[in-house]
């Protein structure tokens, strides 16, 4: 059975939750291999609507391993508190593996998140302020506590006071707060540690034995390509990779694992968060895509903040797939287009300078791009009750059969509503 990395061809909210949520019925472990709690996957399934900010996206099927990678930042409080939430309404008890070697957010991340965008103001970057950028700040500067500490008191109190010797220095000079004492942080971890114990595994020895055994194994990226911090729109990116070429280190999978990689692109565009968005719309006609998209609309999972909304990006979504290295794409929420007469699409950006290019530039170049824009002829009716290709009005196909030739990748899944069965599957 193949690995399969399940990932974002543009922004984020491209629907890979549900994407996860259908293929993980045939898998038997699905990952997280980076990202945390700043961003959430949306399903919708018999036991009602979630976001899953933590947790990944298998959890509603019984018999799949859910696990937390290595390259995961690791929100201890919310994954404990979506698993409740689960059962609470009824799901049954997930099978969830964390890896040892994953890296806890501390709440001191999330006091620096917030300080600091508090102190760029219009500045800012848009963060979710879940402690994402501190985090990975602090990994990769070897500051970082890792699961496994929190089993090793001795060893935790130094890792902290090692931490803190320089947050303490900014919070009192830099933000007038109180310094913080590394006992402070211990003792809630050490606690927390416990409720984490029963799931702590090494996930890399497992995932690898299930690998050679030939289980189908599924890798759940958050956000898109395009929050990529080496290819997207930096510096309005997230703080780790968001791409497939990135899932088997997070997941600690040998790099040749991966044989499928599904790149999911919305039939429209979208995006939470600040930075250049070429085909953004305003106004009235962006308030009734967005009253229309979705399940419930357009707003971010984890905020609530109204999502930006355009028009299809076929420059940014080809480009989105190319670092992707998208062996198919699903297309999602292709039925909320059925209310246009026609359907506009972005072929091309023209350039401040007035050039006109197919081609993804740098940020410094998006920032003042006009799109280039095409119309399609709309289908004016629900497609929602179609199952098969052939049952789509032949403008859907068409247009459906454009995302495909601009984006040169083939859709495996055409998504026609939020639920399981509201999508239909191509041979390819």
């Amino acid at each position: 059975m193949p690995v399969t990395a399940i990932v974002g061809a543009n922004w984020g909210d491209e629907g890979k939750g549900k994407m996860t949520d259908v293929l993980t019925a045939d898998a038997s472990y699905v990952v997280r291999f980076q990202g945390g709690s700043n961003a959430g996957h949306t399903i919708i399934n018999d036991y009602g609507k979630f976001a899953l900010h933590m947790l990944p996206s298998g959890v509603f099927y019984p018999d799949a391993v859910n696990v937390i990678g290595p390259g995961t930042a690791l929100d201890v409080e919310m994954l404990l508190k979506e698993r409740d939430e689960l059962l609470s309404r009824g799901v049954p008890e997930p099978k969830l593996a964390v890896s040892s070697r994953a890296q806890i957010v501390l709440p001191v991340h999330r006091l620096f998140d917030e300080l600091e965008e508090e102190r760029l103001g219009a500045r800012s970057f848009g963060s979710t302020k879940r402690g994402i950028a501190p985090f990975y700040a602090d990994k990769y500067a070897k500051l970082g506590i890792q699961v496994a500490d929190l089993y090793d008191g001795k060893r935790l109190i130094p890792r902290l006071e090692q931490l803190l010797d320089a947050k303490n220095v900014l919070l009192e000079h830099l933000y007038g707060k109180q310094p913080i004492r590394a006992e402070e942080l211990a003792k809630p971890l050490l606690e927390m540690g416990e409720k984490l114990r029963p799931y702590v595994v090494d996930t890399t020895q497992m995932l690898n034995e299930a690998y050679r055994s030939g289980a189908s194994i599924l890798l759940e990226g958050q956000l898109g390509a395009l929050r990529d911090p080496d290819h997207g729109i930096y510096p309005f990116s997230t703080s780790s990779s968001t791409l497939a070429g990135f899932a088997t280190v997070g997941a600690g999978l040998p790099a040749q694992a991966i044989t499928d990689v599904v790149a999911v692109v919305k039939a429209y565009s979208s995006c939470v968060g600040a930075g250049p968005f070429v085909t953004e719309l305003d106004g009235a006609e962006a308030e009734e895509l967005r009253r229309r998209g979705g399940d419930a609309g357009e707003y971010g999972a984890l905020t609530g903040r109204p999502r930006r909304v355009g028009w299809f990006d076929a420059v940014a979504t080809r480009y989105g797939c190319m670092v992707q290295g998208a062996t198919e794409i699903a297309l999602t929420n292709l039925d909320v287009l059925g209310y246009l007469d026609q359907i506009p699409v972005c072929a091309a950006y023209e350039l401040e300078d007035g050039t006109v290019t197919d081609q993804f530039p740098v940020t410094s170049m998006i920032d003042g791009a006009k799109p280039v824009l095409q119309y399609f002829e709309g289908w004016k009716c629900d497609i929602s009750g179609a199952r098969t290709f052939e049952e789509l009005p032949e403008a859907a196909r068409r247009y459906v059969e454009y995302i495909e030739s601009a984006v040169q990748v083939k859709a495996k899944y055409v998504s026609v509503g939020p639920r399981r069965d509201q999508l239909i599957s191509r041979a390819l």
